[in-house]
């Protein structure tokens, strides 16, 4: 999550300018947003046009700026996106005040909210800004004597560093070595999930192959992609190819298989876990709750109403995150997910075992 900017209006209340980032980011704030907020934003609307110089065709959509009072807050079925409807109160056209209209936001989308916060509400977006913070990829570009570092965070990219060396032959060539025990160190230093190691040529091969002998940790955090060129311009290259969120896809993918597996393998040693609705509501009540592990597809249903629990699934998350426990929603797309949703969509880590 991105905050641009939060100021105290003169009746006390916070106006905030926000952009959700990642679906985990829309999950925020539909515990924020809430019924009696304004809430603004670009959006179209159709407009009804019935006037002599133009039949009326049904209505057509335009590009406008509106603000709600909120009435309904909701994610829209199987889709990632975030559902807010209201009342329209202000408007960049005076006739459209007073209709109803839903915001559909996703992510990068833009939003300014306006409410009195309450304070489980604020250290929700602390939370969702400090996961964002750090960035996740580094991107390292390298070719004969010469290797760049950048890191990618929120909409852009960052220079880390920029080393040169003379190699080859001659009387001051610089051996490769050198070259790649320096890319190495400042890989090292990088607090990212994934690398991405890019350039022309077999250089960036040969630097792997030297990773994988002196940083092992980091080589298999590894994706080599082919550029023609090093620095900024391979960055672009990179980003334009979409490896970064491939990469980034593969990360996540990554981190909930791994708690799927420590969930199996706690099954199966009868240890500290619980699995499906009933015996993760009575893990929250008892505050035993690590780690709770939710599917996207089955948070959506519930929340509209549409699912077949007998548990209030907001209540656990937020007696979850009320005793201290962490909250992980699954995608459903893939393998993860789908093992999760054959546990029954919900199931939680735990710090002790109930009898």
């Amino acid at each position: 999550m991105q905050i641009q900017s939060q100021e105290t209006t003169a009746e006390g209340a916070e106006r905030i300018e926000v952009v959700p980032e990642t679906l985990d980011d829309l999950w925020h704030l539909s515990y924020v947003i809430e019924p009696g907020d304004l809430v603004s934003g670009d959006t179209t609307r159709r407009i009804q046009r019935n006037d002599d110089n133009l039949r009326d065709k049904g209505g057509e959509r335009e590009p406008m700026w509106i603000q709600i009072e909120v009435t309904d807050v909701e994610f829209a079925k199987f889709a990632n996106r975030l559902r807010v409807g209201g009342e329209i109160v202000d408007c960049s056209r005076e006739d459209q005040l007073g209709f109803h209209h839903t915001l559909n936001v996703e992510e990068h989308t833009e939003l300014t909210v306006e409410k009195h916060l309450k304070p489980d509400q604020a250290d929700r977006l602390e939370e969702a800004v400090e996961a964002t913070e750090n960035p996740d990829v580094a991107i390292a570009t390298v070719e004969e004597g010469e290797a760049h570092v950048h890191t990618v965070a929120q909409y852009g990219t960052e220079e880390r560093a920029t080393i040169t060396s003379t190699t080859g032959k001659g009387e001051y060539a610089r051996p490769r070595k050198e070259l790649f025990d320096e890319l190495a160190s400042v890989l090292k230093r990088q607090d990212v999930d994934a690398y991405i190691l890019a350039g022309p040529g077999f250089t960036k091969q040969d630097a792997l192959d030297h990773f994988q002998d002196e940083i092992p940790d980091v080589a298999e955090q590894i994706t080599v992609v082919d550029t023609s060129a090093v620095g900024d311009r391979g960055v672009h290259e990179v980003l334009k190819r979409g490896a970064v969120e491939d990469v980034q896809q593969q990360t996540r993918i990554a981190e909930e298989a791994d708690y799927i597996d420590e969930l199996m393998e706690r099954i199966g040693s009868g240890s500290e876990v619980a699995y499906g609705p009933e015996e993760v509501a009575k893990a929250a009540d008892y505050g035993a709750i690590e780690t709770l592990l939710v599917l996207d597809e089955r948070l959506r249903l519930e929340r509209a109403g549409e699912g077949d629990w007998d548990i209030d699934v907001d209540q656990i998350i937020e007696t979850t995150e009320q005793k201290g426990g962490d909250v992980t929603v699954f995608s459903a797309e893939f393998a993860p997910g789908q093992q999760l949703s054959n546990l029954g969509g919900i199931a939680a880590l735990l710090r002790y075992r109930l009898d």
